[in-house]
């Protein structure tokens, strides 16, 4: 394989590669009264899921999704409601949850994410928006040179919105997918939008993430009234997938902790990890899928080096 472009081929080319955990992606599904969840293209297109939820006389949209995603997220509110999408809620910097902002705020939404968004995308932006509109048509048609933040950002916890018919929380408990990942929790309806801080399958890029960090994250977010969670990837679940997810990254963390050389975790081929060798138990097997290797030697490189997997330069 040639030097990969970490997030384009991790994130995009890789996708293609996991089975489908839902038979329907592109439908919506109505979770509450008022709050629909739509199931991402992911296999064939990369896109996101998205959350659709209705206030008194405005909507309000979870991540931005891709260009391409977020016009068939946008005919879909139309199709759902006259009201007007108001917000769309970022939930971190990647493009799959991001890119699509120039299409919300053409259409006269706020983007909105924590301010950690848009630090990451200092961070990691022009670069990968660049990468991608040559990857992508979606992205390259917009004729664009580089990512367009998050119109508005929060840095306290949670941010509300609250308009007498329902209550919106958007909160930030940490750094496990990125700096700046974002929750979105109603807390009448018991249901929290998670993005990519906890996914319902083999969906974990680790690069940009803390593996370490990643389980207090998740214990922040088990201390909410939970009925329903809607990840970033994978279907719609019930607060178990969050203890799931979470057991995941500690017995991730594990594996690393007990190796004493790189290779005992994962082949090697050119430098690069090739096949997982470490294997994690039954009980988080779901979350195993083909980004395995890379995200062993993630864990292992921060047990070695001291340092979140964000900030290291391992590529």
């Amino acid at each position: 394989m040639k030097p990969r472009r970490t997030w384009l081929l991790l994130v995009f080319a890789t996708l293609a590669l996991v089975p489908l955990l839902s038979p329907q992606p592109g439908t919506l599904k109505e979770i509450a009264p008022g709050v629909w969840f739509r199931e991402g293209e992911i296999e064939d297109q990369g896109h996101c899921n998205n959350v659709i939820i209705e206030m008194k006389d405005y909507l309000v949209v979870i991540d931005a999704n891709f260009p391409s995603g977020a016009r068939l997220v946008l005919a879909d509110a139309k199709r759902v409601s006259k009201k007007p999408v108001k917000y769309v809620f970022d939930t971190h910097h990647h493009g799959d949850h991001a890119y699509g902002n120039p299409v919300w705020t053409k259409a006269g939404a706020t983007t909105l994410a924590h301010a950690g968004v848009v630090d990451e995308m200092k961070r990691y932006e022009p670069s990968r928006w660049r990468d991608a509109a040559k990857e992508r048509k979606d992205v390259g048609e917009l004729g664009l040179s580089e990512a367009e933040p998050p119109r508005q950002t929060f840095d306290r916890s949670p941010y509300v919105l609250d308009d007498g018919s329902r209550r919106v929380e958007f909160h930030h408990f940490g750094w496990a997918h990125t700096r700046g990942d974002g929750f979105a929790y109603l807390p009448n309806e018991k249901i929290l939008c998670t993005g990519d801080a906890i996914v319902n399958g083999p969906w974990n890029y680790t690069g940009d993430g803390n593996v370490g960090g990643w389980p207090k994250v998740i214990e922040q977010a088990q201390k909410l009234e939970i009925a329903r969670v809607l990840p970033g990837h994978g279907p719609p679940a019930g607060r178990e997938v969050m203890e799931g997810q979470k057991q995941f990254f500690i017995e991730l963390r594990k594996a690393a902790s007990k190796a004493t050389k790189l290779q005992d975790l994962v082949t090697l081929k050119d430098g690069k990890p090739g096949e997982a060798v470490a294997k994690l138990p039954a009980n988080v097997q779901k979350w195993v899928g083909p980004f395995h290797a890379d995200q062993l030697r993630d864990a292992f490189e921060e047990v070695r080096q001291g340092k979140p997997r964000g900030d290291l330069k391992l590529d």
